[in-house]
């Protein structure tokens, strides 16, 4: 009887091995969860590097800590200083499709418009949760597209995220504060389709709301016709500040020119403060004001990804724009450019930053 009972349990164990050996893994009984982040930018990149550092900073407050119960994966499909054409970018886009299919994240983070556009909506309604992170396009735009939402409030599939509010008409009004004479600023932007989106988000905040001063708004079509604006600009008194939207351009021979470069030469060239679009330009040495935080940002879409890693329903998360900007102001700019920055305004800025 004993020989029969350790046969009989032995057979019985080896059964259920063979069961657990064939079965597929649960994710629910994982160790831990997966979190894909796509980037459109390259690494370290000004945009997208701190909203990387947001996301991960609210994933790691809440208890989801790389390596300790979260495994989390990037890829940076560098679409704006090395791959910036529409045949490399898609290129991109499949490579990128196929990493996140090998890797079966619960949420992929896109950040930036390229990596949702090529990538993001070809997962609809895949079992793959999105969260978008620092979209400049409009979402009904996209949707049109691809359908992925019912509506902001209630998006319905597997998708949500935060979309990048410039704040442009309250960025204009604390430049206005703060010079009172303000009488023009001069918008310059470039054809990228991510130029294009900002030209369209800053028609959109203007048509709800007024401003104190005129506006001249340039598209510059290359390298060679920003510099020339620039140069105009500074012998036009009327011009009292540049809002800075050229943000990729090319040159005669075809170089790419990105924030780094244009800023460096807008510094060493430009007469007029520069309205910065987000806080870290005004890091790269623009004058500032009124900025988006891009941290902030990232942060706002990572409480996105942990709801979602706690259980709940993309479709379920309303679809959200950046709420915060943050008062910045480069006071190495300002004295190169003679400008003395009341201390109550200084008081009252998030951040001051005295180089660049």
């Amino acid at each position: 009887m004993t020989n029969k009972r350790a046969s009989s349990a032995h057979a019985a164990l080896l059964v259920l091995t063979i069961i657990l050996l064939l079965s597929p893994p649960s994710r629910s009984l994982a160790l831990s969860r997966r979190v894909f982040v796509l980037h459109s930018y390259e690494r370290g990149h000004v945009c997208g590097q701190p909203q990387y550092d947001g996301v991960m900073a609210a994933l790691t407050r809440a208890g989801f800590k790389d390596g300790a119960g979260l495994d989390v994966q990037t890829y940076y499909m560098d679409t704006k200083r090395s791959n910036n054409t529409p045949a490399l970018i898609e290129r991109q886009a499949r490579i990128a499709l196929q990493k996140i299919r090998a890797f079966r994240p619960d949420v992929l983070v896109t950040i930036d418009d390229n990596a949702f556009r090529t990538v993001a909506l070809e997962l609809v309604d895949s079992p793959i949760s999105i969260v978008f992170s620092g979209m400049n396009g409009q979402p009904e735009d996209y949707n049109r597209k691809r359908r992925f939402m019912d509506s902001r409030d209630h998006p319905g599939h597997n998708i949500t995220g935060v979309y990048e509010k410039l704040h442009f008409v309250d960025a204009v009004k604390v430049h206005s504060r703060l010079f009172p004479g303000l009488k023009k600023i001069l918008v310059l932007e470039d054809l990228s389709p991510t130029g294009k989106a900002i030209a369209k988000q800053i028609r959109k905040e203007l048509s709800g709301d007024s401003i104190p001063c005129a506006l001249e708004v340039k598209t510059v079509k290359s390298w060679e016709e920003f510099c020339k604006e620039i140069l105009s600009a500074n012998n036009r008194p009327e011009i009292g500040a540049i809002y800075m939207a050229a943000l990729l351009l090319k040159d005669r021979k075809g170089r790419t020119y990105t924030a780094p470069e244009i800023f460096r030469w807008e510094v060493r060239n430009g007469r007029k403060p520069e309205i910065a679009i987000n806080y870290e330009f005004t890091r790269m040495g623009l004058f500032g004001g009124a900025a988006v935080d891009f941290y902030a940002l990232g942060e706002q879409a990572g409480r996105m990804v942990i709801k979602i890693l706690r259980g709940a329903l993309a479709g379920s998360i309303p679809i959200e724009e950046a709420r915060r900007y943050a008062l910045v102001f480069n006071l190495k700019r300002a004295q190169q450019l003679g400008i003395e920055i009341p201390t109550d305004v200084v008081m009252a800025a998030d951040e001051v930053i005295t180089g660049n």
